[in-house]
Formats: structure tokens, C-alpha cells, sequence
């Protein structure tokens, strides 16, 4: 049954529970690798980003309304 819950859980909801835990419990080497795994992460949504970009650009320029 808990395998049906994990898959009803909303976009972002791993990141959420991430977010929430306590720093506290964390050595020093658990922090360093914690930034490295959130800067790698921001790097991949930062390529999506662009990849979405180009696809809408290229979208806009397909359905554009010639200008006279």
C-alpha cells in the first residue's frame, strides 16, 4: 500500500521533506555533500529551463503572424 502512496505525492514533494530536516543531525561532510547534490540539482532545473526557453521561442517564431 505505502508504494500507491509514494506514487500519489506531489511534484516536489522529496525536495519538501528534504528541506524540513533538522541541519542539526548533519556532520560537516554530510553539509558539503548535501550542497553538492542541491548545486548539481539547481544545475540540471537550470538546463531545463533552457531547454523549455529554446522550445518556446522556436513555438512562437513557428506560429507568429507575419508583420507586414
Amino acid at each position: 500500500m505505502e508504494e500507491a502512496e509514494d506514487v500519489r505525492r506531489g511534484r516536489g514533494a522529496a525536495l519538501e521533506m528534504a528541506l524540513r530536516e533538522d541541519l542539526d543531525l548533519f556532520s560537516i561532510g554530510d553539509l558539503e555533500e548535501r550542497i553538492e547534490l542541491l548545486e548539481a540539482e539547481i544545475a540540471r532545473c537550470r538546463v531545463q529551463i533552457g531547454r523549455k526557453a529554446a522550445g518556446r521561442e522556436a513555438a512562437d517564431a513557428l506560429f507568429r503572424k507575419p508583420t507586414d
